[in-house]
Order: C-alpha cells, then structure tokens, then sequence
C-alpha cells in the first residue's frame, strides 16, 4: 500500500523534472543553487557544534574531530545507496519508465532502514577502540567518546534522509531538502549554545551537547523529510511491501553506488592516515588541522552543489539517449566547477587566518590550520575536475573508475606520507606539499578514464541502466 495518495503528477512538476530538453546551463544552475543552499546548511551544522566545541579548549577539539571523522565511514555506506539511487531513478525518468524508478526507490529505502540499525550497534560497540587509535592523549579521546556516543543516532539517520532527497534529486526536484536542512541548522543553532555551553539553563553538557543538539535536529529534520515527500505529488512513492530488499534491485543499486561508496571509505582510510601522521605532534596539530578540514569542506560547497547536481542532469540524459547532452553537462559543469574553485583558492591565500579565527584563537592550533590551507588549497582546482568525473561516472551508471580514481590518491599518498614520517625533519607541510600533488594526478587520472567511458558507453546509452 504507498504511504501517499497516488495522486498524478501536474503537468508543471513533470515539466520541472525533464532534464532532457531546454539549456543546459539552466538546468544546471536552477539544480545547483538550492543544492549549494543545503550543503551550506548541513555544513553550517557541523560548524555551530564546533565553534561552541572549541571554547571547550584544544583536547576537546581534537577529541571531536578525530571522532568526527567516523562520518566518511558512514558517508560509504549511505554514498552507495544515495549514487544508485539518483543514476537509476534520474535513468528511469528519462526512460519515462516511473515503475523502476519506484521499485528502486523502495528497495533502497529499505535497505537504508537495515543499515541505520547497524550503525548504532557496530559504533556503540567499537567506538572506544577507533578512538583509542586515532586521538593524540587522553583527554581528546575521553571527549571524542563521549561525543559520539551522542551523535551515533544523528549518523544513523543519515540512511533514510539521503535515499529520500536522492530520490527526490533523480526525479529533477531539490528545493523540498534543501529547506528541511535549512530547519534542522536553524535547530541546531538554537540547541548547539543551550546544551554545548548551559545559555538559559545554567547546565552545560559540553561536548556530550554537541552531540546531542545535532541528534535531536536530525530527528526533526528526518520527520519534516519524510512528511514533505509524502504530501508531494511525484512519480514515486513509499510502498510498505516493497521495502524489503531483493537481490536483483539491490545489486543494480550496489554495482553503481559500492564504488562510490568506496571512494568514502578511502577517505576514511585517508584522513585516519593523516590523524596518524600529525598524533605526534600533539592536541594543538588535530585541533588545528580538524579546524581546518571543517573549513575546507565549507569551501568546497559550490563546487559539490554543481557535481550533484550534473549527475541528475546527465544521467537523464544517459537514460534519453542523448550522447550529445551527456558531453555537453560535462564541459558546463567542470568549466562552472573550476572556475568557482579557482576563486577559492584566491580567498584561501588571501584569508585562510580570518577563516579559521572565527573557531579558535590559540597562536598553535591557528598556524597548523592556516598552513594547511595555504598550501592544500593549490589543489582546488583539481578537485573540482575529480568531483565533476564522479559525477559523470554516476550518470553513465559505472562508478569502479571513479574508485580506482580514489584508489590511485590513496596509494600514491599514503606510502610516501608514511615513508617521509619516518625520515629526520619531518613536518606537516611535507604532508600538506604531498597531498596537493597526488590531488593533481589524480585528475588527470580521472580526466583519462572519463574519456575513455564517455567513447564506450555512451553510442549505447539509451540501454545504460535499463532492468535486468
């Protein structure tokens, strides 16, 4: 039985959710700015709960950021469901073929519910034991515990919230997330200061608040998603008995999302790499690159907002037939996409101390951060390129290069990083220098096998992603 009237949808919202014909550009832009709009939202997120975290002093700072970075591993396994989700959803709606993109939808909500269950039993179990190997001294891993304890919940909802606005983005439709991210960083504004720092009540909970204040606005914002989607009138709908996974749906999701979900797990592997490097250095090194990395990923917002919103575009297109639009998404999107990072990288040699002032004034912690930034932002450009043939990827429903991508950085980062700690004179801004480098060749990488997929695929793309 769907969750919603089977009311059909007007003739206006199936026009607005045809990526297939009219500007490109338009589309493009029209997709990305509200994506920009939630991605700032859901950073800004992460941002309160740490601008009133680093009052708290250097080891509590240290402590949630190292405990923070758990989130790549979750971004793995909710970036599988969420890639297969748009490419399949986006490719069935240019199809016009609504009942696979139903039967997608369903079948990976369902598997969102398993794995929202898991990530509360696995991280309640071993988040001792993660912290235990990442935090510098004690205190820093005794705050990230208890921070994580607290905001585990919020990381399970992430399943749920991301298959629901992925399908929502397959069908051309973005605006209905963007505004529940706007709510739950409004919440979590007014709760991150009461319960982090006591304003009004006179009890401070410290970085246990942190988390919680963002558990409670995921589950808010969670509520206020699932009642919008279910009030809108869209080709798709919650079916209570397709919800239970079926090998044959959840394999299609998984053979184009697992590899982009492997690309989150090698970023976890990644940045655990660099927490390793910089323990020796001490609390003042984790809080200042943490500080830093938060900032960063800020940063590259409009950057993500294009490449999301390109993989809908484009995978319509794939679905259509339309080679032609296919290539011309990809020139729009990574011409857009350099140019605001090539912006960026001018605010971060310009500012990169003003940015990072807002959330800590400590001499140390502000000359890692601002270090870091001088130099890693030198490679916005290239990621930029590496999110924009991600995003291709997704479309044309084969991710594995994009992994292999990911893959090459890791390798050609890691050995080396590893290799050089070991070495007399070691410093953060050999790791900085290394990291700007394999970003660059892991572009052309990526630039090299785009190509190559774009000459293979596309002369067949009206069959790319169609039912088994």
């Amino acid at each position: 039985m769907a969750e919603h009237a089977d009311t059909p949808t007007s003739g206006k919202a199936r026009q607005d959710a045809d990526l297939t014909q009219g500007s490109i550009f338009a589309h493009l832009i029209r997709m990305a700015v509200p994506i920009a709009i939630g991605l700032l939202f859901q950073n800004l997120y992460h941002l309160i709960d740490l601008y009133f975290v680093a009052q708290l002093g250097e080891q509590a700072v240290a402590g949630v950021s190292a405990a923070g970075n758990l989130m790549f591993m979750v971004l793995a396994a909710s970036q599988a469901l969420s890639v297969g989700t748009v490419a399949l959803v986006a490719q069935a709606m240019g199809r016009k073929d609504t009942a696979d993109a139903d039967r997608v939808f369903n079948q990976s909500l369902g598997v969102s519910m398993l794995l929202c269950v898991a990530t509360l039993l696995l991280g309640y179990l071993f988040s001792d034991a993660y912290l235990g190997g990442l935090a510098a001294g004690a205190e820093a891993r005794r705050a990230g515990l208890i921070y994580l304890w607290w905001f585990l919940p919020c990381l399970a909802l992430q399943f749920p919230t991301v298959v629901i606005s992925s399908a929502m983005r397959g069908c051309g439709v973005v605006q209905p997330a963007m505004l529940v991210q706007l709510l739950t960083v409004v919440l979590n504004a007014i709760l991150a200061p009461v319960l982090i720092a006591g304003w009004g009540t006179g009890l401070a909970f410290g970085v246990a608040g942190a988390g919680a204040a963002s558990t409670l606005s995921m589950v808010v914002g969670m509520a206020m998603l699932w009642r919008l989607f279910r009030r809108m009138h869209l080709p798709i709908t919650i079916q209570r008995d397709a919800l239970r996974p079926r090998r044959d749906t959840v394999a299609r999701l998984l053979r184009i999302g697992a590899p982009s979900g492997g690309e989150f797990l090698l970023m976890f592997v990644y940045m655990a790499v660099i927490y390793w490097l910089i323990k020796p250095f001490g609390d003042e090194a984790q809080a200042g690159f943490g500080i830093a990395m938060r900032v960063m990923q800020a940063i590259f917002l409009p950057a993500m907002a294009v490449a999301f919103a390109v993989s809908a575009l484009a995978a319509q297109n794939v679905g259509a037939g339309l080679p032609g639009r296919v290539r011309a998404s990809f020139r729009t999107a990574a011409l857009t996409s350099c140019g605001l990072m090539a912006l960026l990288t001018l605010l971060c040699q310009w500012r990169a101390d003003a940015l990072l002032g807002i959330f800590s004034q400590q001499a140390g912690v502000l000359a890692v951060g601002a270090g870091f930034l001088h130099v890693v932002s030198w490679n916005f450009v290239a990621s930029g390129l590496v999110f924009t043939c991600s995003s291709l990827f997704q479309a044309l429903g084969h991710t594995l290069p994009s992994l292999l991508s990911s893959a090459s950085r890791l390798l050609t980062f890691a050995l080396p990083a590893i290799w050089l700690s070991t070495r007399p004179g070691f410093t953060l801004r050999q790791v900085w220098l290394l990291s700007v480098a394999t970003v660059a060749a892991q572009a052309l990488f990526s630039l090299w096998l785009l190509r190559g997929e774009m000459r293979r695929r596309l002369p067949h793309a009206a069959a790319v992603g169609a039912p088994a």
